[in-house]
C-alpha cells in the first residue's frame, strides 16, 4: 500500500475446507486504550465450498480455474470439474505457468491415477480441449526422444520441483528462511519432493514446513 498508494488493496481469505460449516469465523480485529484506535484490521472472506464449481466453468481467471476443485460439485461431476479446471489454466497461462500451476490443481483435487486415465480420455474427445491433448501427446513424445538423455531430464525435473516448492511457500507466506532453502536445496529424492511440493500448498503455518523436511 505505501509502494502503490493508488491502488485498492482488499485482504481476501479463501477457505477451501470442502465441508459445510456450522459456525461463522471472527472477520475483524480491533485494539483500543481508552478513546483511541491502535488497531482496527478486517478481511472479506469466501468458503469456497458455498459456490458452485459449473458456475464458473466460463470465468477467465486462472486462479478460479485452480481453485474449481474446492468448489462444490456433486460426485457425478468431479471429472468434468477437474477437467475444467485443467483446460482453463491451460488456456489462460503460459506453458510454462500451466507446468508449474497444475500441480495445485492436482493437490486440491487429489487426483488419483485412474483419474488421471479417466481425465485423459475425457480431455481427447473435447474439441476445446483438443490442443491440450496435443500438448500431454507432444510431452510424451518428447521424453520418448530423449530416452538417452534420462540422468539429465531427472536432474532438471528434480531442480524445478525444488523451485517450484520455494515459490509455493513464497506465493503464501512471502520471503522465507535460508535455512528452509538449503533443506529443499539437499533433497534429491523425487517422491520426497514431489511429498514437500503438496505439503507447501497445503500447510498452514511456514514454521511446520521446516519440521517436515
Amino acid at each position: 500500500m505505501e509502494a502503490h498508494p493508488q491502488t485498492l488493496v482488499i485482504p481476501t481469505v479463501l477457505f477451501t475446507d470442502r465441508t459445510k460449516w456450522r459456525k461463522n469465523v471472527l472477520r475483524k480485529l480491533e485494539t483500543r486504550l481508552n478513546d483511541k484506535l491502535f488497531l482496527y484490521f478486517e478481511y472479506v472472506f469466501f468458503k469456497l465450498f458455498d459456490f458452485n464449481a459449473r458456475d464458473y466453468y466460463n470465468i477467465n481467471n486462472p486462479v478460479v480455474k485452480i481453485l474449481l476443485p474446492k468448489m462444490n460439485y456433486k460426485k457425478d461431476e468431479r471429472i468434468e470439474v477437474i477437467r475444467q479446471a485443467y483446460s482453463g489454466l491451460f488456456q489462460l497461462a503460459s506453458r510454462m505457468l500451466f507446468d508449474k500451476y497444475v500441480d495445485f490443481i492436482d493437490v486440491y483435487a487429489e487426483v488419483s491415477e485412474q483419474e488421471q486415465e479417466n481425465l485423459y480420455h475425457e480431455i481427447i474427445q473435447h474439441k476445446e480441449t483438443a490442443m491440450l491433448a496435443q500438448y500431454i501427446r507432444d510431452k510424451g513424445m518428447q521424453q520418448g526422444m530423449q530416452q538417452g538423455m534420462q540422468q539429465g531430464m531427472q536432474q532438471g525435473i528434480i531442480q524445478n520441483t525444488k523451485e517450484n516448492i520455494i515459490e509455493a511457500l513464497e506465493l503464501r507466506f512471502g520471503k522465507i528462511s535460508p535455512e528452509i532453502i538449503d533443506k529443499i536445496n539437499k533433497t534429491n529424492d523425487p517422491a520426497k519432493l514431489k511429498e514437500l511440493h503438496k505439503k507447501a500448498i497445503q500447510i498452514k503455518e511456514i514454521d511446520s514446513f521446516g519440521f517436515i523436511c
